[in-house]
């Protein structure tokens, strides 16, 4: 089945992923347990939270009881800042169809596109990481 909206795996895996370092906060969670909750490449994993240390979203500790904590107060991280931290910075000014030129003197979806395009920035922009922290349960073996 398809769907209309698409973020990349790895987007996906950022913000879940930090999510659950929020949760667990103030404790430090490794890259090879969140892989297992989230059930994805521990390597993969590794170079997103690369990204996001280097964006200064996570610090990690090294040694056996190390891990990752936030770097910053769940309460300033958007999930914006997570998303763009992995996929770079949104342009709202683009063709939503990826065209340099379009083959009509006007889009057929007018500006209609854009506009979805825009709202859902605005919503990830003002979603903040810390609106997760007492909604969502994760395993308790965790």
């Amino acid at each position: 089945m398809s769907s209309l909206i698409n973020i990349s795996e790895g987007s996906s895996l950022a913000l879940h992923g930090i999510a659950i370092v929020a949760i667990k906060s103030p404790e430090r969670i490794n890259v090879k347990s969140l892989a297992e909750i989230l059930n994805a490449s521990v390597a993969h994993l590794a170079k997103i939270f690369q990204r996001l240390s280097k964006a200064g979203f996570v610090k990690s500790v090294r040694g056996p009881s190390g891990g990752f904590v936030l770097a910053k107060a769940a309460t300033e991280i958007t999930l914006l800042d997570i998303y763009e931290a992995i996929e770079g910075e949104v342009n709202l000014h683009y063709c939503p169809l990826g065209k340099d030129k379009c083959q009509f003197t006007h889009c057929i979806f007018g500006k209609k596109l854009n506009q979805v395009s825009e709202q859902i920035y605005k919503d990830l922009k003002n979603i903040k990481l810390s609106s997760f922290m007492n909604t969502i349960n994760i395993k308790d073996n965790v």
